[in-house]
């Protein structure tokens, strides 16, 4: 979203030493002030008329409550509730209400809706999502929605917060120079979806399993095609994504759709981006077509910050702010981020744009939504969650996940022999070095609240070892590096840790990279210190996209590579855990590495998924990309060495037909999957993975699929993903049910879904087992 620049003050940290955990002691500059109570509808004791009105008898269904709700307001209280900042109906007993609170990896300060003081100073700051979906791990992804709901409901008490926060970011990260892939679970449908669906359910599903009940209401932004933010003069508020119906339906919706159908999520957010020459807010085929039609959304649809006003003012898509009110609201947008609907809505209905009825609709999703969450249902305090405060937010449970997820989520990249791990007792002095090395903010990336605390790497590697530190360059810009402390420390240190990367400075909203090679001279840096060392070289990149470090992967002084995303507040704490192997990592990348050849070539602009021979075009991500890369989707080794066998898979899956259908008679490619013929349609691959060590560890299955070579299918596909946990040599079995249908269904080039027939292929690590589909 736009409008992120405004944020509170950071708070002083005094930071403290212990063994191994670093404690941080976090004083708030910020009194409390204004409201510290929860905002709510439906004041009974405040006001007993109040109990006579239909919307706060909560014995009444939603969609009941609603229109008696809407039928008693005026034009004007339905136009002043289009907005994130919802006017007050106070002959109704209903406050002003903030709809923007945002939630991506904690609760955070950035929306309006929500801020930070002495009563409650900070909140969990898990890291960012790239890192959490490395961990390929669905239930850590509802554990920390579920954590970070509490948090908020907490706040929300003491009138510090919403309940309505738009996250998470499920865009597909296309491009390693985008600014914001570190919102994103990364470039894979399946891994997004599973994400989407996952960290929604634990943000909003109450603990009674009532699915028209929300704990908090979580959005799934930003709809759709969105990644680019601003490219060599490119800006996201004016860019028409060009994209294929092929590639629309098989990379940009899926992780929407699973976000809607599977998640139940309660809002979704359309972007600023135009679609195919349409802004995607003012779009009714993507908006009423499909989020409310085909998927059924249970919600509201929100525009992200200012959209509506950047199609007027900026897309000059309408040629009246009245028009641009009008068609938003009659394309299926129910709220507007920002105030457009606010202004020029009355004007549209004056105008004959758009009639009252639809205006009726709009703003009955909204209430709905409200009345989800229990905000019509009168005093909190004596709702499920009333009893949260203060007390439940930063709890050591809440801060061991942190760190736990950061720890899932690290990859190892390469570890030559007797590197990684490093033994503490034996390493009597350890060189730091990098400009990272030190980090806190940088941890815990964009739409970041404030932490409970922060464990930098260094703090965290210094609690373990005598260390000797040198940061080599001022930051990561790095524009004259520092080499001479840094080369004379690791130079007679045991071993080197050298922590470099990027920051908000180099990928940030509103900021899209031009090259992917690590910033500044910290390419430099490395290669000096490296060249310099006594012992072994791990080097640890923070970062939310890709690098090239070819350099460092052909260097043989460098022994290690771990990546660590943007770890959140735990996070040095984490990286320490991991090279002094307190854990085994587990972590798999989420996208592909791709060399700086890659981004020379191929504009941002460019928004096609397939490779295109005929111009050089190499196509992106894993699933189509034709390239050499530098590391690729899924990779990532740990201190173990794991066996793979497969138990069970089929040779043969025969799909039943009607006795006229046409493939019968004719030689069919492929088969719609909207045929009858789908119903139940499954079978089951069973695999053994063991343990060939002694060191217990995390495992991360990866199944995946190569389809027959119809309808320019991708050309490998994750067709599912489990972590299962092996101790020292042991073994296990791991079970995947693949729906036919479903799962070996590829998008044709009208979007429709097709099951190719012929032979297919199934990978999991480097075994092959192929298998034919037939009629």
């Amino acid at each position: 979203m736009a409008c992120t620049e405004n944020r509170q003050p950071k708070v002083s940290v005094f930071l403290c030493f212990s063994f191994v955990y670093v404690v941080a002691v976090l004083f708030s500059c910020e009194r409390v002030s204004g409201q510290t109570s929860a905002v709510f509808a439906c004041d009974v004791a405040k006001n007993p008329a109040l109990a006579g009105y239909g919307f706060c008898d909560k014995s009444l269904s939603v969609e009941d409550r609603v229109a008696d709700l809407v039928k008693r307001l005026t034009l004007r209280d339905k136009i002043g509730n289009l907005v994130n900042s919802a006017v007050n109906v106070s002959r109704l007993g209903i406050p002003k209400y903030e709809w923007w609170s945002e939630a991506l990896h904690g609760v955070s300060n950035i929306g309006p809706g929500t801020r930070f003081s002495s009563v409650v100073p900070g909140a969990t700051s898990f890291p960012m999502p790239i890192l959490t979906a490395a961990s390929f791990n669905s239930s850590l992804f509802e554990a920390i929605g579920r954590v970070v709901s509490t948090e908020a409901r907490a706040m929300y008490n003491v009138g510090l917060a919403g309940l309505t926060y738009w996250s998470p970011n499920i865009n597909i990260f296309r491009d390693p120079r985008w600014g914001r892939g570190q919102e994103t679970p990364g470039e894979d449908p399946l891994l997004s979806s599973k994400y989407a669906s996952g960290y929604v359910k634990g943000l909003q599903q109450t603990d009674d399993g009532d699915s028209n009940k929300l704990k908090v209401a979580a959005c799934c932004k930003h709809y759709t095609a969105y990644d680019l933010d601003n490219w060599k003069g490119v800006q996201r508020y004016t860019f028409n994504a060009v994209v294929t119906q092929q590639d629309l339906d098989d990379t940009f919706q899926p992780p929407f759709k699973s976000c809607v159908i599977d998640g139940n999520v309660a809002s979704v957010m359309c972007s600023y981006n135009q679609v195919n020459g349409k802004p995607t807010c003012a779009d009714p085929d993507l908006l009423k077509g499909i989020i409310r039609g085909k998927w059924k959304l249970n919600g509201y649809i929100v525009s992200d910050c200012d959209s509506v006003e950047v199609l007027f003012k900026d897309q000059h898509y309408t040629k009246t702010p009245e028009e641009a009110a009008a068609q938003t609201i009659l394309a299926g947008l129910d709220l507007n981020c920002g105030d457009y609907l606010g202004k020029y809505t009355e004007g549209a209905v004056n105008q004959g744009l758009v009639d009252e009825a639809a205006i009726n609709n709009a703003v009955s999703n909204n209430f709905a939504t409200l009345m989800r969450l229990g905000f019509f249902d009168g005093d909190p305090s004596k709702q499920p969650y009333g009893n949260l405060g203060p007390k439940d937010v930063c709890t050591s449970e809440n801060r061991e996940l942190a760190r736990e997820a950061a720890r899932q989520g690290i990859v190892l990249l390469k570890n030559s022999a007797g590197s990684l791990p490093l033994n503490a007792k034996a390493i009597k002095s350890l060189g730091v070095i990098g400009p990272n090395a030190n980090a806190t903010r940088v941890m815990i990336g964009n739409y970041e609240g404030i932490p409970c605390s922060y464990i930098s790497p260094l703090q965290a590697l210094t609690a373990l070892v005598p260390t000797s530190y040198a940061p080599g360059c001022a930051n990561v810009q790095c524009a004259n590096a520092e080499l001479d402390d840094a080369t004379q420390i690791a130079a007679s240190a045991d071993a080197t840790v050298i922590i470099v990367g990027a920051s908000l400075a180099i990928e940030a909203e509103s900021l899209d990279r031009i090259n992917i090679l690590l910033p500044g001279q910290q390419q430099l840096l490395v290669s000096q210190v490296a060249n310099a060392s006594k012992g072994p070289v791990i080097l640890v990149i923070m970062s939310g996209g890709g690098m090239d470090v070819s350099f460092a992967k052909s260097n043989d002084k460098i022994t290690s590579i771990l990546w660590v995303g943007y770890p959140g507040e735990a996070g040095g704490a984490a990286i320490a855990d991991v090279i002094f192997g307190f854990y085994n990592p587990s972590g798999r990348l989420p996208m592909t590495w791709y060399p700086q050849s890659y981004v020379n070539k191929v504009p941002m602009t460019n928004m096609n998924m397939r490779a295109d021979p005929a111009t050089g075009y190499p196509g992106r991500t894993y699933r189509f990309y034709k390239g050499e890369t530098v590391f690729s989707f899924g990779d990532g080794i740990s201190f173990s060495n794991i066996d793979h066998n497969i138990v069970k898979a089929p040779q043969l899956v025969s799909v039943p037909l009607a006795e006229d259908h046409e493939c019968r008679s004719s030689e069919c490619m492929s088969l719609d999957v909207a045929d009858e013929h789908c119903q139940n349609l499954a079978f089951d691959i069973h695999l053994g993975v063991k343990n060939m060590g002694q060191r217990s560890s995390n495992h991360v299955v990866l199944l995946f699929f190569t389809p027959p070579d119809v309808h320019n299918a991708p050309q490998k596909h994750l067709l599912g993903f489990e972590k299962v946990h092996l101790p020292g040599k042991s073994e296990a079995q791991v079970r995947f049910k693949v729906d036919v249908c479903k799962d070996l269904s590829v998008v044709d080039e009208l979007g429709n879904r097709k099951v190719p027939l012929g032979q297919h292929l199934l990978h999991v690590g480097n075994l092959k087992h192929p298998f034919i589909v037939r009629v």
